[in-house]
C-alpha cells in the first residue's frame, strides 16, 4: 500500500470515529478542519508521487538510451581494447577499468531509502456523550385552570319611606291696621228745651179771654229729651305688627338610608385534577472519555538519490543460451513471466528482468551481474 493510500485509509478511520462518537459541534468542526488539512496533504503527496513517477520514467528512458550507447561503446571498446586503459571514442567517456570479454551498461541505481515507523495520531482524545432520557411515572395532579381574581360588586342604595313636615311658606310679619274700637252709649239729647207756651184750654175754667171765648193757658213745657244711641271711639285706630307663622305640610318621601357603593368580591381559583406523567429523574448526560488513538505508520525516507553507473552486464557478446534459459527459469520461479524458455533475451524477458530488479531494489537498465547473483544464476 502506497503512502497516499495509507493516509486516505487513516483519514477515513478518523471520519468514522468522529461520526460514531458523540463529540460536540466544536470538536466536529475541528476534526473536519484536520481532515481537510490531511486531504490537502494527501493531494500534495499524490502530486509529488506523480512527479516522482514521471522522473522515474524519464530516468528509465535515459537508462535505456545509456544502455544502448554502452552496448555500442562496449563493442567499440572490445575492438580497440588496449588492456585496462580508459578509451575515449567520439568524445564520450567509456567504463573505466573495463576488462576484455565483459560487457558494460549504464544502469540506473535506485535511490536508497531508510525504513522507519512513525507514530501518528489517528483519533484525537475525545469523549462520547450519551443522553440518558428522563424517567417518568403516571400520576394525578391538581392543575390551576383559572387563577384567583377579584371583581367589584355594586351594592345598591337602600331607601326608606319617612314623613316629613315641609315648610310651605316661611314665617313672616305684616303690618296691619288695628281699627278703632267703638262702643255704643245712650245719651239723652235735648230735643227741645223747657219752655212756656200758650195752649188752648179745654174748659171754662181755662178761658182767659172772655171776649173770644177761648181759653188760653200758659203752659210750661218741660224740656224734651230723646235718648239716642251712638258709637263712640273706645280705642282709636292704630297699627300693629302681626307675625304670620310659617306654614307646614306633611309629605311622605323616600330617602336614601344607605348610599350605593361597591365591594370587592374574591373569585377563588379553579383547579382541575388531571392525569400527568411526573418526572422522577431528569435527563442527564453520561460522558465517557475516549483516549487518543495512535498508529505506527511505516515511513521510508530517501537517504541516497538514484544515479547512473557503468556496471558489467550480460549481453549478446558474453551471454550464452544456457545462461538466458537459467535466467528465464529463475524469473518464472520468482513469479515473473519471462515468456517461453527459449534461451533468447527478448522483449518479454527484458521486461521480467526489469520487474524483478525493481522488486528487489536492484539497478535497472541491463542484466547486471548482481541481478544474476540475486537470481542464483552463474554467468556461463
Amino acid at each position: 500500500m502506497s503512502l497516499s493510500q495509507r493516509i486516505v485509509v487513516l483519514s477515513s478511520i478518523a471520519l468514522v470515529a468522529v461520526g460514531c462518537s458523540g463529540t460536540s459541534t466544536t470538536q466536529v468542526s475541528t476534526l473536519e478542519g484536520e481532515v481537510q488539512a490531511r486531504e490537502q496533504k494527501i493531494s500534495e503527496l499524490e502530486n509529488r508521487l506523480e512527479s516522482e513517477k514521471e522522473a522515474t520514467k524519464k530516468a528509465e528512458a535515459e537508462a535505456r538510451a545509456a544502455a544502448e550507447q554502452a552496448r555500442n561503446a562496449a563493442s567499440t571498446a572490445a575492438a580497440n581494447n588496449t588492456g585496462s586503459r580508459t578509451v575515449v571514442t567520439g568524445g564520450e567517456m567509456l567504463p573505466p577499468n573495463a576488462k576484455a570479454g565483459e560487457c558494460y551498461a549504464r544502469v540506473l541505481v535506485p535511490e536508497v531509502y531508510n525504513s522507519s515507523t512513525e507514530r501518528v495520531l489517528v483519533n484525537e482524545a475525545s469523549e462520547t456523550v450519551q443522553i440518558i432520557p428522563a424517567k417518568f411515572e403516571a400520576g394525578e395532579e391538581r392543575v390551576l385552570v383559572k387563577e384567583a381574581s377579584e371583581r367589584l360588586e355594586v351594592v345598591p342604595a337602600t331607601y326608606e319611606t319617612v314623613e316629613e313636615r315641609v315648610m310651605v311658606k316661611p314665617a313672616s310679619t305684616v303690618m296691619e291696621q288695628v281699627p278703632a274700637t267703638y262702643e255704643t252709649t245712650t245719651e239723652k239729647v235735648l230735643v227741645t228745651p223747657a219752655r212756656t207756651s200758650w195752649k188752648k184750654g179745654r174748659g171754662p175754667v181755662e178761658k182767659v179771654d172772655n171776649s173770644t171765648g177761648e181759653i188760653m193757658c200758659l203752659i210750661e213745657e218741660p224740656a224734651v229729651y230723646r235718648t239716642v244711641s251712638k258709637r263712640v271711639v273706645k280705642t282709636p285706630a292704630s297699627t300693629r305688627e302681626r307675625e304670620i307663622p310659617a306654614e307646614y305640610t306633611t309629605v311622605t318621601k323616600r330617602i336614601v338610608k344607605t348610599p350605593a357603593s361597591t365591594r370587592p368580591v374574591v373569585i377563588p381559583a379553579e383547579y382541575k385534577t388531571v392525569k400527568v406523567r411526573k418526572m422522577v429523574e431528569p435527563a442527564r448526560e453520561k460522558r465517557t472519555p475516549i483516549a487518543a488513538k495512535y498508529a505506527d505508520v511505516p515511513k521510508r525516507e530517501m537517504v541516497k538519490e538514484s544515479y547512473l553507473e557503468w556496471r558489467p552486464v550480460l549481453c549478446e557478446t558474453n551471454m550464452g543460451a544456457a545462461t538466458i534459459e537459467g535466467v528465464q527459469r529463475a524469473l518464472k520461479s520468482a513469479g515473473h513471466d519471462p515468456g517461453p524458455i527459449d534461451g533468447r533475451y527478448g522483449r518479454q524477458t527484458r521486461a521480467a528482468v526489469t520487474e524483478y530488479q525493481k522488486k528487489k531494489g536492484l539497478a535497472t537498465g541491463g542484466l547486471t551481474l548482481k541481478t544474476l547473483k540475486s537470481l542464483g544464476v552463474n554467468a556461463g
